[in-house]
């Protein structure tokens, strides 16, 4: 007997790109005519729809059941025991699997999607049903926010009116510039959070930086501010979520801004903001404060107000985030609490974020035309984030 899923996106997504000791990563060959890579953001672009689809085969018990959350597939796109699995799995029918994220569409644009699922035996297929997976929730509303409006780039979600309002989210990314956390918002704000997507370069129009260099930190505190504004009840429990480079901002904001910014979750998180490889520390500066350059190695932790959970992949091959995660946990807030940590040892870098949807291995790097391992496998990167995004929402909602 064999199970199989298909979907249908509007284009492959580039990975998330980090930049670890100055040298900036991204994937560079997406299946429109290998074009550069493209954010959320950047704009409607047209573009075929590649499928996928995940397979698995399976030997029925004596009443013909299947169970797929205990049954190991004999073989498949997966082989593990996973209810989820065919989702996860589903792979390109043309490039190569390792190379290429899904991506089924800016939640904005198109706030679900379908994917068919199919049961063959005898050489036939005796099964099927079409399930819709859900970004928006009845009532979520979003604003696109502006530089020349809001003086902040970004895009806010609101929970449904009449929702209970819980902790208010302001996330980002890394080295990739744009926005990236659009899905983890819509999501978040479907589950009652207010939910603020933030771009803070590379944001493809004026008023924002164009490359990861001396970003000030009171763009973030801006955006907070406002978030907080929009949300009603909860804004006192404000949190940060950033990934890569970004949790940088997530530690610094936690840190300096406590009566702002409540807890922080840093995604495949590093610890420091200088890097010695990376060359001149002045041409070097991410971040700064108050006009000043942010060189700190640790980051220090000591006054953030609540707690800084930090979450990586024991294989990752950018940078040690799971080595950063120990020392995150290690050390205590304002109260004197332990921060917290989540190490999932065989995922890598792409182990964190949204659970069940199909996602590489290697990023391309278009400064050299070579591609970088990201480290982990699909499987242990799919574990990592079932187990993880759960947790992270309960976090959040405590």
């Amino acid at each position: 007997m064999y199970g199989g899923g298909a979907a249908e996106g509007e284009r492959e997504r580039p990975y998330r790109g980090r930049q670890v000791d100055g040298v900036r990563r991204r994937t560079g060959a997406p299946p429109c005519d290998r074009a550069a890579p493209r954010r959320a953001g950047d704009g409607d672009v047209p573009c075929r729809r590649p499928r996928r689809a995940g397979l698995a085969r399976y030997t029925a018990d004596g009443d013909g059941v299947v169970d797929l959350s205990r049954r190991r597939p004999d073989s498949g796109t997966f082989q593990r025991t996973d209810g989820m699995g065919l989702f996860w799995s589903m792979r390109p029918h043309k490039g190569e699997a390792d190379e290429s994220w899904f991506f089924p569409g800016a939640p904005t644009r198109r706030p679900s999607y379908e994917v068919r699922l199919s049961v063959r035996g005898g050489g036939r297929e005796i099964a099927h049903r079409t399930v819709t997976r859900r970004w928006l929730a009845d009532g979520v509303r979003h604003h696109r926010l502006t530089v020349a409006d809001d003086q902040v780039d970004g895009l806010l979600f609101l929970p449904a009116p009449g929702t209970a309002r819980k902790a208010p989210v302001l996330l980002f990314g890394g080295s990739e510039g744009g926005r990236g956390f659009d899905q983890e918002a819509a999501l978040l704000a479907s589950r009652g959070h207010p939910a603020l997507s933030l771009c803070y370069f590379a944001c493809g129009g004026k008023g924002r930086p164009k490359e990861l260099r001396d970003i000030e930190l009171q763009y973030f505190v801006r955006a907070a501010r406002l978030l907080r504004s929009r949300s009603g009840d909860g804004s006192e429990k404000l949190a940060v979520m950033g990934a890569s480079r970004g949790s940088e901002v997530a530690q610094l904001l936690a840190q300096y801004h406590p009566e702002l910014i409540r807890d922080a979750v840093a995604l495949a998180p590093g610890t420091r903001t200088v890097f010695a490889a990376a060359g001149s520390a002045e041409d070097h500066v991410s971040w700064t404060r108050a006009g000043r350059p942010v060189r700190l190695d640790p980051i220090p932790l000591d006054r953030v107000r609540g707690t800084v959970l930090a979450v990586a992949g024991g294989k990752d091959r950018l940078w040690l985030s799971a080595d950063a995660a120990a020392s995150i946990a290690g050390r205590t807030n304002a109260s004197g609490a332990r921060h917290r940590a989540l190490t999932y040892e065989g995922a890598g870098h792409g182990g964190v974020g949204v659970p069940y949807q199909a996602s590489g291995r290697y990023v391309h790097d278009p400064a050299t035309d070579q591609w970088v391992d990201l480290g982990g496998t699909p499987a242990d990167d799919a574990e990592a984030k079932a187990d993880s995004w759960p947790r992270i929402r309960r976090f959040l909602s405590r």
